[in-house]
């Protein structure tokens, strides 16, 4: 029960993500795509905010994760675009 709760959060919270990219980058997509963008830039971002955060010798906090979170999204977004995967 507890890991079909954990996925559910992380869909809920990927969706969320993945539509601010989609508000900040001007995007039109579907539910399933902003959950697809929001929980892959989600990876792309921790691996981001981990890098960044070891240069500066930050240990970061939730507030920095979803903002490198969204940044992640935003850069799946557009590398989405430049492939003319997906919609606008």
């Amino acid at each position: 029960m507890d890991l079909l709760i954990s996925i559910v959060i992380m869909l809920v919270i990927g969706a969320i993500i993945g539509w601010v990219a989609g508000l900040i980058m001007g995007s039109k997509n579907t539910l399933l795509r902003n959950i697809i963008c929001g929980i892959l830039g989600s990876i792309l971002g921790g691996f981001l905010g981990g890098f960044v955060a070891g240069l500066v010798g930050f240990a970061g906090g939730w507030i920095f994760n979803i903002i490198f979170a969204i940044i992640g999204a935003c850069i799946i977004i557009a590398i989405a675009r430049a492939l003319k995967i997906g919609g606008k």
